[in-house]
């Protein structure tokens, strides 16, 4: 036996360990933690639980009994299927409150995506139980002629997780090249060319209407290069929309929208003209959730004979 210079006993072996240093193996660990050994293997492979003593010679993990409470946390931290770098991040916190403080972090996250997935789960029975025209009828559905404009762009493929921050990040630097290109004249709006989903990156085209086109032109070839900012003149068209509150452009619900609109416009011998868009034509941050905000639209043409 040996003796630290605190005068605190160090122990090479198991066997000869005192109360306070007790090492276990493996499977006394386990049946103490109420864990598997294959368990207490993949926390030492994870990172998450490290014996305290390995023996070189044969191999054999050994444990503090200590780290009994470090074993059952990880454990039940893993019950909350929470990512194996956050259990880390919560079990090596400095203290207690920060290790929960971090807990309830990853949790109002877990609960804002279970209620985003219930959502979807609710949307989707009302589709396969035959109930979409109940889910439609919610939704006025009308055509509007949007004259020409001018518009500066910014395209990015992006993921429906990423989308709702590019879109705030996007249209705010084209506001910004809208004021020194004679002011925006219309409402902003996002174009999407191909589907955006968790799988599926688009990509989407934020837009907005400016006066001036060589001003907008000017300032796209100055500071625009690197965020692929362009400039394009947008034809007179015909539009199908349907206007939602705040509450409806989150998803799912938005897809209801587009749904509807698409089904009306079936109805009415309307075929698409171009990418679908949403249409943002009030003030975001000061609406209540059920004010509208949005228009969810097609261009339309006739349908050929």
């Amino acid at each position: 036996m040996s003796v630290s210079p605190a005068g605190r006993n160090v122990r090479p072996a198991a066997e000869d360990v005192g109360v306070d240093e007790e090492l276990l193996g493996i499977g006394a660990f386990a049946a103490r933690a109420r864990l598997s050994a294959k368990a207490l293997r993949l926390y030492d492979r994870l990172g998450l639980l490290t014996p305290a003593r390995v023996d070189e010679g044969t191999g054999y993990r050994f444990y503090r009994a200590g780290q009994v409470e470090r074993a059952r946390l990880v454990a039940l931290l893993r019950q909350l299927d929470m990512p194996l770098a956050r259990i880390a991040e919560v079990v090596d916190a400095d203290d207690p409150a920060a290790g929960a403080e971090r807990l309830a972090v990853f949790w109002a996250d877990a609960e804002a995506r279970h209620a985003g997935q219930r959502t979807l789960a609710e949307y989707l029975r009302g589709r396969l139980s035959g109930r979409s025209s109940e889910m439609y009828g919610q939704f006025v559905v009308e055509t509007v002629e949007v004259p020409e404009q001018v518009v500066i762009t910014e395209s990015r493929h992006v993921l429906a997780e990423e989308l709702p921050a590019w879109i705030g990040a996007s249209l705010g630097r084209l506001e910004e090249a809208a004021r020194e290109s004679g002011g925006v004249t219309g409402a902003p709006f996002v174009v999407y060319h191909s589907e955006v989903s968790l799988e599926s990156d688009g990509p989407a085209e934020a837009c907005v209407p400016v006066a001036d086109e060589a001003a907008a032109r000017a300032w796209a070839g100055a500071r625009g290069r690197v965020l692929g900012t362009t400039v394009r003149v947008e034809p007179p068209m015909r539009m199908a929309r349907t206007r939602i509150t705040k509450a409806q452009v989150a998803h799912p619900q938005i897809l209801a929208a587009f749904e509807a609109v698409e089904a009306w416009m079936k109805r009415r011998g309307l075929t698409p003209a171009g990418p679908c868009r949403e249409v943002y034509f009030a003030d975001w941050e000061a609406a209540g959730s059920q004010e509208p905000v949005c228009d969810v639209a097609f261009p339309v043409a006739p349908a050929p004979r």
